[in-house]
C-alpha cells in the first residue's frame, strides 16, 4: 500500500497594523524572539519573517511529527531534510534558510514500508499514512535550551538526578531549576560545551496512579526559560516482583493501537486520547501499552495526568532484517528519538525495545542487545523489555528459554491458548519451566477474536468468532494466571477492534482485527468483564 501526499504551505505577511493579511487555518504562530523553528506539528504553522528579529530556526518535530514512514521537507525549492520512521519527532533549521515575505513549505510523506524498515513490510494493523500528528513553528533566543532531563534517581524517593543541555551562542551561563510550589531553587552554571549537572533533592508528593501528582518546573538560563510539568516517581524490579515508590505494584494492563476506532482514523489529538485512555481506566487498568510504536505526545501526556503507567515500544515488530548494515542505526535513531521525547514524563516505567523478534533471525541477538545497552545509557531510570512468543506449549507446560530475556528487566510473554494453540489440559493444572526463575513475569498478550452480538451460534467453536467463546478463553486464562510463577501483570490484547487489511474473514471481520474487548463503536463484549472483574480483585 502507498500513499504519497503533498502538503503546500504559504507564510503570511502583516499589515500596517499587524493584522494578518493570509491565515491558515490551522496555523500556530509564535513569533517573540530572536530565533524560531518549525516543529512538525499535525499542520505546519507559519509566521512572517523579519530579518530585524534575528534567526529563524528550522522544521521541527519537537511539537511533534508527521506519521508516514519516509518524510522529505522543502522550502522554497530547496530540500532541507528527510527523515525516516513514522512515529518519532524530528526537527530541521531554517534560520538562513527563510526570505522576507512569502515562503513556500512542502513536505511529502510516502508510508510505504521497506524490507529493512521499521516495522518491515509485515505488521497487523492498517498502515495510516499522510500527516497525522501535530506540527508547529518553535521559535527561540540565539543561545536557548536545547533539552533537559530531571527525574528521580534510580530507586530513591527524593534525589532528583539530571541535566541542562544549551545550545547557541552563549553556552557557559548560569542555570536555574525552580519548583515554585515547593519553593525550591537549584542553581547550577553550564561548561564550556553549555551541558549543567543537576542534582539536589526534595520531599515530592510521588506520582502513581492513584495520586497523579505533576509538578510546575520552570527551568531557566540567562537568555531562555522553559516550562514543564513534572512528575517524580521511582519504579524499578527487586527480586522477582516489581516496585513503584518502594512498593510492590501489579501491572493491570491492556493493550492499544493508535487508532480511535469511533472514527476509523489514527488517534493524533487529545480528544482521541481521551477516548482511548477512558475505557482503560474504565477497565480498572493502572497501564496502557501503547503497541507496537510510540503513540502520539497527546496520548503519553494524558495517561500522565490520569494516572496510568506508559509502555512505550519501539516498531521493531516480527520479522525485522537485523542482518542489513542500515538496521542497527535506524533502531538506534528511533531509540533516541522515543527516549528524548519522553524521559521526563514520569507515567513512562518501560522501554519496550522489541515484539515477537525470532533468535533464528541473523543477527537478532547481537543487534538487540546491542540496542539494549544503548538504551541502559540513554536512561537507566525505567524498566527495559523484550517482548518474545517464541515459549514452547506441549503437555500442558510452557517452556520459556529465549537468551534475550537475560536483557530484559521483566519476562514478557505474548500467548494465545486457546485460540491459536488448543488447551492441552486445565488451565489451573499448568505448569512452567523457565530459565528465568527469578525474573518478574508479564503476560503481555492474550486473547481470542470475537464478533460483538454474535451470540447465537454455539460457543465451543472457535470457528463461531462468538463473544461466549472469547468470554471462555478469558475465563481459562484468569485461571491459568494463578500458576504463573513471578506473575506481576497481565494485558489483554486488545482494547477496540481495529482496522488491519490481513484480517479479511468476510463473516466476522471484514479488516477488523476483532480480539477487542470492545468493537470498533465501543460496544462491550462479554469477555471485557471477565477481564474488569479480575483487574477488580488485584
Amino acid at each position: 500500500m502507498r500513499n504519497s501526499n503533498t502538503l503546500k504551505v504559504l507564510l503570511f505577511t502583516r499589515d500596517a497594523s499587524n493584522n494578518p493579511e493570509k491565515l491558515t487555518i490551522y496555523a500556530r504562530i509564535t513569533v517573540n524572539g530572536k530565533r524560531a523553528e518549525i516543529s512538525l506539528k499535525r499542520y505546519v504553522s507559519v509566521n512572517e519573517w523579519d530579518e530585524n528579529k534575528g534567526r529563524l530556526h528550522g522544521l521541527t518535530h519537537k511539537a511533534r511529527l508527521l506519521n508516514s514512514y519516509l518524510d522529505e521537507v522543502y522550502l522554497n525549492g530547496e530540500k532541507i531534510g528527510s527523515h525516516e520512521g513514522g512515529f518519532t519527532p524530528f526537527q530541521f533549521e531554517i534560520t538562513h534558510k527563510v526570505n522576507a515575505g512569502n515562503n513556500t513549505l512542502i513536505v511529502k510523506v510516502n508510508n510505504q514500508r521497506k524490507e529493512n524498515g521499521l516495522p518491515g513490510v509485515g505488521y497487523d494493523w492498517l498502515n495510516f499514512g499522510g500527516i497525522t500528528r501535530d506540527v508547529g513553528l518553535i521559535e527561540t533566543n540565539d543561545a536557548f535550551i536545547e533539552d533537559y532531563f530531571i527525574q528521580l534517581q534510580k530507586g530513591s524517593l527524593s534525589n532528583v538526578l539530571g541535566w541542562v543541555q544549551l545550545n547557541g551562542a552563549k553556552t557557559n551561563q548560569k542555570i536555574t531549576i525552580k519548583i515554585p510550589e515547593l519553593n525550591l531553587k537549584h542553581k547550577t552554571k553550564t561548561d564550556d560545551k553549555g551541558f549543567a549537572h543537576i542534582e539536589f533533592d526534595s520531599k515530592f508528593t510521588l506520582w502513581s496512579p492513584e495520586t497523579p501528582k505533576l509538578y510546575k518546573v520552570v527551568i531557566e538560563s540567562e537568555t531562555d526559560a522553559v516550562e514543564d510539568s513534572i512528575g517524580f516517581r521511582s519504579i524499578e524490579v527487586k527480586g522477582s516482583e516489581i516496585f513503584l515508590n518502594n512498593k510492590p505494584i501489579f501491572l493491570k494492563a491492556v493493550n492499544i493501537h493508535e487508532e480511535n476506532p469511533l472514527k476509523g482514523t489514527r488517534a493524533f489529538s487529545k480528544e482521541d486520547a481521551k477516548m482511548l485512555l477512558n475505557a482503560a481506566k474504565e477497565l480498572g487498568c493502572n497501564l496502557v501499552r501503547l503497541a507496537h510504536y510510540p503513540h502520539s505526545e497527546n496520548m503519553v501526556k494524558e495517561a500522565e495526568k490520569m494516572g496510568l503507567m506508559v509502555w512505550d515500544e519501539l516498531p521493531i515488530y516480527q520479522h525485522i532484517k537485523f542482518s542489513d548494515s542500515l538496521v542497527p542505526q535506524k533502531m538506534e535513531t528511533m531509540l533516541k528519538e522515543m527516549v528524548a521525547r519522553d524521559k521526563n514524563r514520569a507515567a513512562v516505567t518501560i522501554w519496550s525495545l522489541s515484539n515477537e523478534t525470532y533468535s533464528s533471525t541473523p543477527n537478532r541477538n547481537e543487534a538487540l542487545i546491542s540496542l539494549t545497552n544503548k538504551c541502559k545509557a540513554l536512561d537507566s531510570t525505567r524498566l527495559i523489555s523484550h517482548v518474545i512468543n517464541t515459549q514452547g506449549y506441549a503437555n500442558n507446560t510452557f517452556t520459556v528459554r529465549d537468551s534475550l530475556y537475560k536483557y530484559s528487566d521483566i519476562v514478557a510473554i505474548n500467548e494465545y491458548i486457546g485460540w491459536y494453540i488448543p488447551w492441552q489440559g486445565s488451565p489451573s493444572d499448568t505448569e512452567w519451566e523457565s530459565d528465568f526463575p527469578d525474573k518478574p513475569v508479564f503476560i503481555s498478550e492474550f486473547g481470542g477474536e470475537a464478533l460483538y452480538g454474535n451470540n447465537d451460534l454455539p460457543s465451543d467453536e472457535a470457528a463461531n468468532w462468538t463473544e461466549g467463546y472469547q468470554e471462555q478463553i478469558y475465563k481459562y486464562q484468569v485461571e491459568m494466571f494463578k500458576t504463573v510463577p513471578n506473575l506481576v501483570g497481565v494485558c489483554p490484547w486488545i482494547l477496540f477492534d481495529y482496522k488491519s487489511l490481513g484480517r479479511m474473514n468476510q463473516l466476522y471481520q471484514n479488516g477488523y482485527n476483532r480480539k477487542g474487548l470492545l468493537s470498533e463503536n465501543g460496544e462491550k463484549k462479554k469477555a471485557w468483564y471477565v477481564m474488569k472483574d479480575y483487574f477488580n480483585e488485584k
